[in-house]
C-alpha cells in the first residue's frame, strides 16, 4: 500500500506551494464523517510503552534471512483485500511499505507521523534494525519523554480557520522573500565551489593484517575525496582519488570514548572496498560525515542541504552526550521507570534495571525540552540515520545470497561473508523486467551491467512492487506537484496485471 495516497483538498494559491485545508484540526478527508473522525483520533495518538511481556511475545528476527521471510508477507497493492482472501475480523499488520518519507508536514500529517513513530519504535524494540548501545539509550529516553508529553499535551492539533489562513499567508510571504534580495557577496559565495581540507586518519581492513590508522591530508571536492602524505604535498598528485557517488556510508560513533569514525563501502568491479575515516572531534566529524552522505547521493558540498545536514548530525551528537552528575536527582524521583519497556530484550539480559535507569535518564536530559511533535520527529530522524534504515530483504536465487532493497539502491549480501558485496543505484538503472512464467526478475544498468534472479522467500511481484514503488517515489517533488499520480504508480508496480 502506498503511503500518503489520500486525496487532499487544496487552497488555491496561484504562485506558491499549496497546502491542504484543516477542518476542526483535521485534514479535510478525515472530517467527512463522524466515523472517520473517530478513526483519525485513534490513529493520531501515540501508544504507551508496551509491557516487557508483550515485547517478549513478539517475533524477533535473529538474522537477515529471518527478516527476508517477513517481507514475503506483503499483500498485493494492485488487488483489494477480498481478492486476496482477507475476511472480516481477520487481523492484519499495518505498516508503511516504502521508506521514502515524502513531504512530512507535522501539522497536516499527524496520523502518518504517529504511525511512523509506532513502526520505528517496534523496529527498535524487536531489533529489526541494528543500532549502537548509545543510540538505544537515546531511543529509550525519547520514548520515555514522548509518553510523558503525550499525557500532558493535546496530540490532535486544533486550529481555527483564521489562524490557518494567517499561517498560509506568512509562509507564502516567506517563500517570496527567500527568493529575493540575494547580495552580490552571497551570489559570489554560491559560485565558488566549496571544499573540505584537513588531516584525517585512514584505515583499510584487510585479512591477516594488524595495521592501524595512518594519518593523511584529505581534500574533499565535488563528490570525491583525495588524500596525500601531507598538506605540503597536496599541490601534486594524490595517493588515491575516490569518487563516493553510490557508496555506502555508516557512522561508528561513541561519544563517551570520543570515537568518531566514518565507514565507507566503495563500489568496485570486484565488489565493495571498505575503508574507515577517523575524525579528531565532533565538529570535524559532522562536516565530513555530511559531505560523505551527500556525495553518496551524487550531491556536492555546494548543495543547499549541506549545512542542514551538518546541523542535524551535531544535534544528534549533542543528544548522545552524557550529563555526569545531572541525572542523580532525576533518577531518585523516577525509580519507577520501566526500562524494559524502553529498550530491546538484548539489554534486559545485559543490564539490570537499576543500571539502565540512570543511563536512560541521563540521555533524557538532552531531550526533555522537546515538544511532543519535535520528540517524535527526532526519533524518526535518528531511525532514518541508522545504517540499515529502509532495507527490505529477500533471499534470491541461491540460498546464500540476499537482495536488500532500499529507497535509492539495491544491495547484494553474501551470507558467507556476512556483508554487502555489491551495490546498484536506481539512477543507473536502464530498465527492469519480470518473466512472469518462470518468476524471474532481470535488471539492466548502465555500463552493460545485467543481473537476473529468482526470489526464494517472496514472490517476485513483491520485489517488482518495491522497485517500481521507489522509482515512482523518485519522480515526486514539491517543484513538480503535490498531486499523486495513482495511474503511474499502478503502472510501475502492477506488473502484467496493470498492462
Amino acid at each position: 500500500m502506498l503511503c500518503h495516497s489520500d486525496v487532499k483538498k487544496y487552497k488555491k494559491t496561484p504562485f506558491y506551494l499549496s497546502r491542504p485545508c484543516l477542518y476542526n484540526g483535521m485534514p479535510a478527508h478525515f472530517a467527512d464523517s463522524a466515523n472517520m473522525e473517530v478513526i483519525y483520533k485513534m490513529l493520531s495518538v501515540t501508544q504507551p510503552p508496551p509491557a516487557p511481556e508483550a515485547i517478549a511475545k513478539q517475533y524477533r528476527p535473529a538474522s537477515v534471512v529471518d527478516k527476508a521471510h517477513i517481507n514475503g508477507r506483503w499483500l498485493d497493492s494492485s488487488r483489494c483485500l477480498l481478492q486476496q482472501g482477507i475476511q472480516e475480523n481477520d487481523r492484519l499488520w499495518l505498516r508503511f511499505k516504502y521508506y521514502t518519507l515524502y513531504d512530512i508536514e507535522p501539522k497536516y500529517d499527524v496520523v502518518r507521523l504517529t504511525q511512523l513513530y509506532e513502526q520505528a519504535r517496534w523496529a527498535v524494540l524487536l531489533e529489526d534494525i541494528d543500532c549502537t548501545e548509545e543510540e538505544m539509550m537515546l531511543f529509550g529516553a525519547l520514548q520515555y519523554h514522548i509518553n510523558k508529553a503525550a499525557q500532558s499535551e493535546p496530540q490532535v492539533l486544533s486550529t481555527s480557520t483564521a489562524m490557518d489562513d494567517l499561517e498560509s499567508a506568512l509562509q507564502s510571504l516567506e517563500v517570496k522573500m527567500e527568493g529575493e534580495g540575494s547580495s552580490a557577496s552571497e551570489l559570489l559565495e554560491n559560485m565558488t565551489a566549496p571544499e573540505l581540507n584537513d588531516y584525517l586518519k585512514l584505515f583499510r581492513p584487510k585479512k591477516l593484517t594488524l595495521k592501524g590508522y595512518k594519518q593523511y591530508w584529505f581534500k574533499f571536492q565535488d563528490t570525491s575525496i583525495s588524500y596525500f602524505k601531507s598538506k605540503e604535498e597536496s599541490i601534486g598528485e594524490p595517493i588515491q582519488h575516490i569518487n563516493l557517488k553510490g557508496c555506502e556510508v555508516a557512522p561508528d560513533v561513541n561519544m563517551a570514548a570520543q570515537k568518531f569514525l566514518i565507514r565507507l563501502l566503495i563500489p568496485a568491479p570486484e565488489g565493495m572496498n571498505e575503508l574507515y575515516l577517523r575524525c579528531e572531534n565532533e565538529q570535524q566529524y559532522a562536516q565530513w560525515m555530511a559531505g560523505c552522505r551527500l556525495a553518496s547521493k551524487g550531491k556536492s558540498l555546494a548543495d543547499s542541504s549541506f549545512q542542514s545536514e551538518i546541523q542535524s548530525i551535531r544535534s544528534f551528537l549533542a543528544m548522545q552526550k552524557t550529563n555526569s552528575g545531572s541525572h542523580g536527582n532525576a533518577a531518585a524521583g523516577d525509580e519507577s521507570i520501566n526500562t524494559h519497556s524502553l529498550v530491546s530484550p538484548r539489554y534486559h539480559k545485559k543490564y539490570k534495571a537499576k543500571q539502565l535507569t540512570p543511563r536512560i535518564l541521563d540521555a533524557y536530559q538532552n531531550v526533555a525540552q522537546l515538544s511532543l511533535t519535535d520528540a517524535i520527529m527526532r526519533f524518526l530522524q535518528i531511525w532514518q540515520a541508522l545504517p540499515d534504515f529502509g532495507l527490505s530483504y529477500v533471499v534470491v536465487s541461491r540460498k546464500d545470497e540476499v537482495l536488500g532493497i532500499a529507497p535509492n539502491r539495491l544491495i547484494r549480501i553474501d551470507l558467507g561473508v556476512g556483508d554487502v558485496v555489491k551495490t546498484w543505484r536506481y539512477n543507473n538503472m536502464k530498465q527492469w523486467n519480470v518473466n512472469w512464467d518462470i518468476r524471474q526478475v532481470a535488471i539492466e544498468f548502465e555500463g552493460n551491467v545485467n543481473i537476473a534472479f529468482s526470489c526464494v522467500t517472496a514472490d517476485c511481484k513483491i520485489v517488482h512492487e518495491f522497485i517500481g514503488g521507489y522509482i515512482f517515489m523518485s519522480t515526486r517533488s514539491r517543484e513538480k506537484s503535490d498531486t499523486l499520480n495513482e495511474e503511474l504508480f499502478h503502472k510501475l508496480t502492477g506488473g502484467h496485471e496493470a498492462l
